[in-house]
């Protein structure tokens, strides 16, 4: 039998640290994915639609709510991990057809190695820059384009600026979605800085957090949407209003008041994410 069924926990130096798989002593084939001691993924291979973290639930979500249920979607994901919501997608959208792009050789190995796909699951992995794999990408080739890109803790800054939002966009069919996994805190300068960014680029933008984050009582993950179409924000409210940690979509005149006199972001301005308190998004 391999090293996943026998449940013995995998340590490996990759180029962005040191990865650790570990097993979930409650799910036989499940498993816990660290990069330095901070979660990256959690992933279940025998039910791959079981979403541990609550930011990857709000993210599939958006990819519940992109289209009729059961159609196959084309999905770029920039950042790997685990290849959770990949994976994801594959069990509740057959048929789909999916991009993902990680720059760390060594995780992307492990993952592939430790985590196999299987053959028919529709998803091509590249070991590649997410700006640059997405300025060279195909336009108008997406339906949904997830950004989890961490350096560490931290969202690169070469992932924050209205080059890349343009980049993002050109990829984008007319009605597609861009969804951005982001960590921030009061005052909220990157988040703000984020939407100010994406609102020059796209007609339609939402966010999705919990409101001790939003309220900045806590640092924590919040999901950008954006999208030169309405979203369904009433249907992705129903569903991260019904979570187990709830979450509320905010939209309009909410983010215009969030987003403040906050500018958009230019390359030579740009600077990743804060770093997060230290216990913000630990393991033991």
């Amino acid at each position: 039998m391999g090293r996943v069924n026998e449940q013995i926990p995998v340590l490996r130096a990759v180029d962005g640290g040191t990865a650790k798989l570990m097993p979930d002593v409650d799910r036989e084939r499940a498993w816990l994915l660290t990069v330095d001691g901070a979660p990256q993924s959690y992933v279940d291979l025998d039910e791959p639609t079981h979403l541990e973290f609550e930011y990857v639930r709000r993210l599939a979500h958006v990819l519940d709510v992109a289209a009729e249920e059961g159609a196959p979607l084309d999905v770029l994901h920039l950042g790997g991990g685990a290849l959770t919501l990949p994976r994801y997608v594959a069990a509740t959208r057959p048929g789909s057809r999916q991009d993902v792009v990680e720059v760390d050789r060594g995780l992307l190995a492990l993952v592939t190695e430790e985590l196999p796909l299987s053959e028919d699951a529709g998803i091509s992995v590249h070991a590649a820059d997410a700006r640059a794999w997405t300025q060279a990408a195909p336009a108008d080739s997406a339906d949904v384009l997830i950004a989890d890109v961490f350096g560490g803790s931290r969202v690169p800054a070469h992932l924050t600026s209205l080059a890349y939002a343009r980049a993002a966009e050109r990829v984008l069919r007319p009605a597609g979605i861009y969804a951005a996994n982001l960590a921030d805190g009061a005052p909220f300068t990157f988040l703000r800085s984020q939407l100010a960014t994406f609102a020059e680029v796209f007609a339609e933008l939402a966010l999705i957090a919990e409101p001790s984050v939003l309220r900045g009582r806590r640092f924590g993950n919040a999901v950008l949407l954006a999208s030169q179409a309405p979203l369904d924000t009433s249907a992705l409210a129903r569903r991260t209003a019904a979570d187990a940690f709830p979450a509320r979509v905010e939209h309009g005149r909410a983010l215009v008041r969030l987003t403040g006199d906050a500018a958009a972001v230019e390359d030579d301005d740009a600077v990743a994410s804060p770093e997060p308190p230290d216990g913000a998004f630990s393991v033991g």
